[in-house]
C-alpha cells in the first residue's frame, strides 16, 4: 500500500528529511563485530530491523514507527497544531486584514462574512452546535442504528461484511456531490501542468464532464472518465515521462473516479438487499422498495444538515483563497496550519466524533475543540455494563481574556465526573467555579460525582482521556 504517513524504513541517501538530519542522530553499533544476535523468545530478521518498537514509549521516542501507520499517526497527532489555538490566531489576523486600508472589497466582503458568523446568541449557538453534530455523523438514523446493533450482536462474518460494504457503497452514494467537485477541481488543476498542445482537449473534456455531472448521467459520466479523460492523461504520462505534480493529481482522480463508480445507485440497492438474508434481526429490510430506501438514503438528517451547513462550506471557501495567498502571509500560515490539523485527525479512522466551536458570546471570543467517544469503557466499573454505558468527552478552549482551558467531562447515565485544567486566573477561584459546575448540572436533573479544577501544566493528549486509540482496541492498525 502506498506509504501515506511516511511509515515505512527510509533509504539511506535518498530520504529528503536526512539532508538536513545530523549523522550522530543515527543509531550507533556498540560493536561492529557482533550483529544480529539471536532472540530466543521470537524470529529475527536477516536485516537486524525488528518490526516492533515497545509500547511503553513510542510517543516519546520520536522515532518513525515501522509495525503500525496507526501509531504514526498518534504520533503526528501529538505534534499537530492546536486548533483551537490556531484559529483564534487566525481570526486576529482576518479581523485586523478587513479593518486595513487598502484592501479590495470582494476579499474584505468575504472576509467578513466568515467573521460574521462567528458572532452567536444562544439560539444561534444551539442550532450551529446541532448542525455540526449532525453534519459528521454520515451513519445516523434508524436504519444504521438497526445496522450497527446487528453487527454488534450477530455472530456472522459474511453479515458483517455484507454491512461494511453496504457502509462504503453509503459513504460514496452520499458524497456524489463532494466527489463531483473534487473530479472537476483536479482536472482544471491538470491543465496549470500541460503543454498548450495538450492543455485545449483536456479543457474540451473538463466541459463535457461539468455538464455530464450537472445532468446527473453517472453511466456516460464513467464511461467519458474511464474511456477518454484517463487514458488521455495516461497517453500524456507515458510520452513525456511526467512523473511531478501531474502524475499525482492524475492518481487523486483515478481515486474519486473509483469512489465515484461505487457510489452509484445499482450497486448501493444491491448491497441492501443482501443484508436482509441474515438472519431475522434484518429480515424486515426488504420491506422498503427501491424508491423508498433511496429516498430514505438522500433525505436523511445528516444531507440535511451538510445542506444547511454554511459555516463549513464558507470556511471551506475563504481556506482555498487564504492557501492562494489572496489574503497575505499571515492568514496563508494561519490556514495552513487549520487544514493541516483537520486532514490529520481525519486521515485515519478513530471512534470519535470531532468538531471545532468558534463563537463570539457578548463581545468575548471563545474558539473551542471537542472530542466525543459515545461508547467508551470504564475500566473501574468494568466494560460496558448494562446502564453503565460512558460517554467521554475532551474539550479545548481558548477564551478572550481568560486563556487556555481544557476539560474532560464523563457522563454515565445522570452521574458526572468533570475535571477541569486551567490558568492561574481560574486556580484563584476554583471553588467557585466547581459550585457553579454543580449548580448547573443540578439544574439539568444531572448529579456531579467529582468536579474539580486543577492548574494546566501540560496539554492533555487523546490518548490519555482516551486510553482505547492506544492501544488500538477500537482502531484500524495498518501495517506497511
Amino acid at each position: 500500500m502506498a506509504d501515506l504517513l511516511g511509515a515505512t524504513n527510509p533509504v539511506p541517501g535518498y530520504d529528503g528529511a536526512s539532508q538536513n538530519r545530523s549523522h550522530s542522530a543515527l543509531p550507533q553499533v556498540q560493536d561492529p563485530r557482533v550483529q544480529n544476535v539471536p532472540d530466543l523468545s521470537r524470529v529475527s530478521r536477516a536485516d537486524g530491523r525488528t518490526e516492533q518498537q515497545g509500547a511503553g514509549n513510542h510517543l516519546d521516542a520520536g522515532r518513525l514507527r515501522y509495525d503500525s501507520n496507526l501509531q504514526t499517526f498518534l504520533q503526528q497527532l501529538r505534534d499537530a497544531p492546536d486548533l483551537a489555538a490556531v484559529l483564534a490566531k487566525t481570526v486576529v489576523w482576518m479581523r485586523g486584514l478587513v479593518s486595513a486600508p487598502g484592501l479590495s472589497e470582494g476579499i474584505a466582503q468575504e472576509m467578513a462574512q466568515l467573521l460574521e458568523m462567528l458572532r452567536m446568541d444562544q439560539e444561534g449557538f444551539q442550532r450551529f452546535f446541532l448542525n455540526q453534530m449532525q453534519a459528521g455523523n454520515r451513519f445516523s438514523g434508524p436504519l444504521f442504528s438497526l445496522l450497527r446493533q446487528a453487527y454488534q450482536n450477530m455472530p456472522s462474518e459474511g453479515m458483517r461484511e455484507a454491512i461494511l460494504n453496504f457502509a462504503k457503497r453509503y459513504g460514496d452514494f452520499s458524497a456524489e456531490q463532494h466527489l463531483a467537485e473534487n473530479m472537476t477541481l483536479r482536472l482544471k488543476q491538470m491543465a496549470d501542468y500541460l503543454p498548450k498542445s495538450w492543455r485545449g482537449q483536456l479543457m474540451e473534456l473538463t466541459a463535457r464532464l461539468e455538464n455530464g455531472l450537472q445532468a446527473g448521467s453517472r453511466t456516460e459520466n464513467l464511461k467519458l472518465l474511464q474511456g477518454e479523460i484517463i487514458p488521455y492523461l495516461g497517453s500524456y504520462v507515458e510520452r513525456t515521462h511526467d512523473i511531478g505534480k501531474l502524475r499525482t493529481l492524475i492518481g487523486l482522480l483515478m481515486l474519486d473516479v473509483a469512489r465515484y463508480e461505487n457510489g452509484g445507485e445499482e450497486g448501493v440497492l444491491a448491497a441492501f438487499r443482501q443484508l436482509s438474508g441474515y438472519g431475522e434481526m434484518l429480515a424486515g429490510l426488504n420491506e422498503l422498495d427501491d424508491a423508498a430506501l433511496l429516498r430514505l438514503l438522500r433525505e436523511n438528517s445528516f444531507t440535511r444538515a451538510v445542506q444547511e451547513d454554511q459555516f463549513a462550506q464558507r470556511l471551506a471557501h475563504t481556506a482555498a483563497q487564504a492557501l492562494q495567498g489572496k489574503y497575505g502571509a499571515d492568514v496563508r500560515e494561519g490556514f495552513q496550519e487549520l487544514v493541516r490539523a483537520f486532514l490529520l485527525n481525519e486521515s485515519v479512522f478513530m471512534p470519535l466524533n470531532h468538531m471545532i466551536i468558534p463563537l463570539e458570546w457578548n463581545g468575548r471570543a471563545m474558539y473551542s475543540e471537542l472530542w466525543v467517544d459515545p461508547d467508551a469503557e470504564d475500566r473501574e466499573k468494568g466494560s460496558r455494563q448494562p446502564g453503565q454505558e460512558k460517554i467521554q468527552f475532551l474539550f479545548k478552549l481558548d477564551i478572550q481574556s481568560l486563556g487556555y482551558l481544557e476539560m474532560t467531562l464523563a457522563a454515565r447515565q445522570e452521574e458526572i465526573e468533570l475535571d477541569i485544567y486551567g490558568p492561574d486566573a481560574v486556580m484563584e477561584c476554583g471553588g467557585v467555579v466547581a459550585e457553579d459546575l454543580r449548580e448547573i448540572l443540578a439544574s439539568h436533573g444531572l448529579s456531579g460525582k467529582n468536579v474539580r479544577v486543577m492548574k494546566r501544566e501540560r496539554p492533555l493528549a487523546l490518548t490519555e482521556v482516551f486510553p482505547d486509540l492506544f492501544e488500538g482496541k477500537r482502531s484500524v492498525n495498518v501495517k506497511v
